[in-house]
């Protein structure tokens, strides 16, 4: 059953969705001169240097656990080296619960909470390519084992016209790039997050299904409102629900923490009753982005209200001397208000 906001894209979006792009050329800068400076060393300073100690080798990864993938990390040491420090990445419920540990103070204590979660590889992205790594993470949920690579999709997305040099500023765009790509079912929600398509986005998420969704990207990652002016994307594979009573077949509380439920595995579990819309603080996005290798919850109120207000084109990017490609009726139509539900090709609605 298919939402009055959403269109499955197998079928003719909208007129503006087919339109040409136009591909935003801003003025190239101006050349620089060849600097006249020699950083040769001088022969009498060269000197003879006992080399210090090798670095102890890395502590072994914990078992069970496997460092996220890092697109570019073999040419970057930077990455390499925070990769390093950081130590392994836990999956998804252990992440998420990290979190809940962190700030406790932030979920309200007059709910129970259940926890529905797929685990996501990570994937740090390199330049403008936000969007892209959103939907690899998507595509290893839908073609599994390991999904296709992100090459393969920058690859197609520019010879489809859909992007310059991987920057994605259509949902439709996304859609039919990913069945195209992955070879999945995509549902293009319009009209945002809300109501009506609130309750279609949670019970997608429930069931394990993965979600694109375009938002504004404040410092620390998460939700803001700019405009357009950071527009970013995400992907997310599950949902914190607060509920006043936990269904009492399928779950089971967290031995760690008190008021938190998991659904149990290989069992039929009865979903739980939804928060009502305009509950504060009831429902949070499990998510990842391509510029952590960490989830992150979101506030479902804050993700729907950054992505209502995709507007503007960023100035910053008009004028960074980069080609972007843009669909007709600029980032309002490309983005806002937009979301993706991505589905194995043989599921049911």
């Amino acid at each position: 059953m298919t939402s009055p906001c959403s269109t499955p894209l197998e079928h003719p979006v909208s007129q503006s969705a087919l339109a040409p792009k136009a591909v935003i050329m801003p003025p190239l800068p101006q050349t620089l001169s060849p600097s006249e400076s020699d950083f040769s060393p001088h022969p009498l300073s060269l000197q003879i240097l006992i080399p210090p100690p090798p670095p102890p080798p890395p502590p072994p990864p914990i078992k069970g656990t496997a460092p996220p993938h890092v697109f570019g990390m073999e040419k970057s040491q930077l990455l390499k080296e925070a990769l390093e420090k950081a130590g392994p990445v836990p999956r998804g419920r252990e992440d998420i619960k990290r979190l809940l540990k962190l700030h406790k103070d932030r979920f309200r204590s007059d709910l129970q909470w259940i926890l529905f979660c797929a685990d996501l590889p990570s994937l740090i992205q390199e330049g403008p390519q936000c969007g892209l790594v959103a939907l690899w993470m998507a595509g290893t949920l839908l073609v599994p084992p390991g999904g296709i690579p992100l090459e393969s999709l920058v690859q197609v997305a520019k010879e489809r016209g859909y992007t310059a040099q991987g920057e994605m500023f259509s949902v439709a765009d996304m859609g039919k790039l990913a069945q195209e790509v992955l070879g999945c079912q995509a549902e293009l929600l319009c009209g945002g997050l809300g109501s009506p398509n609130r309750d279609r986005v949670l019970q997608h998420l429930i069931a394990g299904q993965p979600l694109l969704i375009p938002y504004d990207e404040d410092f620390n990652h998460e939700p803001c409102q700019r405009r357009g002016h950071k527009a970013h994307w995400a992907v997310s594979a599950g949902v914190l629900l607060g509920v006043q009573g936990v269904p009492g077949c399928g779950y089971a509380e967290d031995p760690e923490l008190a008021g938190l439920f998991h659904p149990l595995p290989g069992m039929l579990c009865q979903l739980p009753c939804l928060p009502e819309e305009g509950s504060p603080g009831a429902v949070y996005l499990l998510s990842k982005q391509g510029k952590s290798w960490h989830y992150q919850l979101w506030d479902y109120d804050q993700v729907r209200e950054s992505n209502l207000q995709l507007t503007d084109f960023s100035p910053s990017r008009a004028a960074d001397g980069r080609a972007y490609v843009v669909p007709a009726g600029g980032v309002q139509a490309g983005l806002c208000g937009q979301a993706l539900l991505l589905r194995p090709q043989d599921s049911s609605h």
